[in-house]
């Protein structure tokens, strides 16, 4: 009887998806933040501008061009900042007779609509937050609350992130997730970001530079996402959340401008991130390296 072990498992499931190609990234929740988007096209911005103009953590998700808000009859606020917003796009281009296509970049700033006014408040739409009945999952709950060195977890925020000077995680509320499942693969990402922590595994000091968008910063994502990821298999509730964890792997992928090598190199991390969770625990659970046996014979 074939044996493996659950770390190879949910990695093979992720390869095999970034391999295929995955769906953008969705945000598996929806507080009244939301996703960054345009006022005017109401278009939610993608890539590494989402990213972008989500670290910021603005309370409303609206965003417009210098020439939008002149339009909308309104003003930038004395002072105010904008925000660089890039995307690619493919152009035909004629060379020795044949025509190839080229990448083209294109750049614009854009203004937080708190840094408007004068728009007609009718024009700004009412954002609410997402609500469902949220059923706590027992086994991933028991993996939280038997965790002796887990960091204070709170929840009620308007995004998901791990304070390191707080030793502190921010959650939004598990009825704004649309599955339950999201808001554990979530607070799984969180968790295993804590781990890095210089009285746990220290992994930060590795991955100093935790400044958006640079290398460690993305490279510390794709451990966390990883250790989610394994989090979630153990627990059984993986098949829910492995597109949405692809899809997010791969947009860091993009920003190293790197091959599928990362990700041996994050699971190797993100292995450790597992096992320190569960040899900290109070009480028994399921120990992520014991080896589950194929169904196959």
């Amino acid at each position: 009887m074939k044996r493996f072990d659950i770390y190879e498992m949910v990695t093979n499931l992720i390869i095999e998806r970034l391999e295929k190609g995955v769906v953008p990234w969705q945000m598996p929740w929806k507080t009244a933040n939301s996703i960054p988007r345009n006022l005017v096209s109401k278009k939610a911005y993608r890539g590494f501008n989402f990213w972008y103009l989500l670290s910021f953590g603005f309370e409303r998700p609206y965003f417009l061009t210098f020439n939008q808000v002149k339009d909308l009859g309104g003003k930038i606020k004395k002072g105010s900042q904008s925000y660089l917003v890039v995307f690619w796009k493919l152009i035909d281009c004629e060379k020795d007779g044949e025509v190839e296509e080229i990448p083209f970049l294109r750049y614009y700033r854009v203004f937080h609509i708190d840094d408007v006014e004068g728009i007609d408040v009718n024009k700004i739409p009412e954002n609410k937050s997402h609500d469902h009945d949220f059923s706590p999952i027992e086994r991933c709950e028991k993996l939280v609350d038997s965790w002796m060195d887990c960091p204070v977890i709170k929840t009620g925020k308007n995004k998901a992130c791990y304070i390191p000077a707080l030793d502190m995680i921010h959650m939004p509320s598990p009825r704004a997730f649309f599955k339950d499942e999201e808001f554990y693969s979530t607070l799984f990402h969180e968790i295993v970001h804590s781990t890095g922590h210089e009285k746990r595994l220290n992994r930060h000091e590795k991955f100093s530079n935790l400044q958006f968008g640079s290398k460690d910063y993305s490279q510390e994502e794709l451990v966390a996402e990883m250790g989610a990821a394994y989090l979630c298999g153990i627990n059984g509730i993986e098949n829910t959340t492995i597109d949405n964890s692809a899809a997010y792997i791969q947009s860091w992928l993009k920003k190293l401008k790197s091959d599928n090598k990362f990700i041996i190199q994050a699971s190797s991390y993100a292995q450790r991130a597992v096992d320190y969770i569960f040899e900290h625990q109070s009480v028994k659970v399921k120990s992520a390296k014991v080896q589950v046996s194929d169904a196959t014979p």
